[in-house]
């Protein structure tokens, strides 16, 4: 007989083993249930960020759609994946970089500026043939910024860039569009940044998230 002294009762060998054993299988019933439901809720989560991301994405394609000028659906779409790709690459609000491709070229294709500025992102040649050259990507040229995918790569680099020397967004997005050495020069003169581009870029900025928000 064995003796369970706490319970103050006496059991066979046998039934002590039986309850061993009811115990062992009750544990790890337990365990799997719990791993069942943590790869349940792991299931449930994946699902929730996959259709998160793809309202993301309909809401890019919806706004760049409505603002697009010579674009096919095709080349939206294509525009759309991109933005939200480089998006996620670089930590940016999709709505974001749409606010400064709406305010440098209004969303129209094959735009060039008077100094020479090309693409939606209106990148000028010098530094989009540097980018593409430090970041592997294929330069053929400054035609090269009428690749709208290429652009958008390109430009969403250039500001990375631009906020790392920085450290503030508002600075690198001034520098993005007059240059960084001239704002280094008006830094050095202690002379206040123009925030003309900086406002027209928030004022898209927020008129996107509003008819856009996810």
């Amino acid at each position: 007989m064995i003796q369970f002294e706490k319970l103050g009762i006496f059991l066979s060998k046998p039934i002590a083993f039986l309850l061993v054993v009811i115990y062992l299988v009750q544990s790890a019933l337990l365990v799997y249930l719990i791993q069942e439901n943590f790869g349940l809720e792991r299931q449930i989560n994946f699902q929730q960020k996959r259709i998160s991301e793809l309202e993301e994405r309909l809401q890019i394609f919806k706004a760049i759609d409505d603002f697009q000028i010579g674009f096919s659906k095709e080349e939206v779409y294509d525009l759309a994946n991109v933005i939200h790709e480089e998006s996620e690459r670089y930590d940016y609000d999709p709505m974001f970089i749409l606010a400064i491709i709406l305010t440098e070229s209004s969303f129209k294709k094959g735009q060039k500026s008077s100094v020479g500025a090309r693409g939606l992102m209106q990148v000028v040649p010098f530094v989009g043939k540097d980018l593409a050259e430090r970041s592997g990507l294929d330069w053929e040229g400054s035609h090269s910024l009428y690749d709208p995918e290429l652009n958008i790569r390109l430009g969403t680099l250039h500001l990375f860039e631009q906020i790392l020397k920085f450290g503030n967004v508002k600075k690198a997005l001034v520098a993005y569009n007059m240059g960084e050495t001239r704002v280094r020069g008006m830094e050095r003169q202690n002379k206040p940044l123009p925030r003309r581009y900086l406002n027209k870029v928030m004022e898209n900025y927020s008129m996107l998230k509003e008819m856009y928000s996810v």
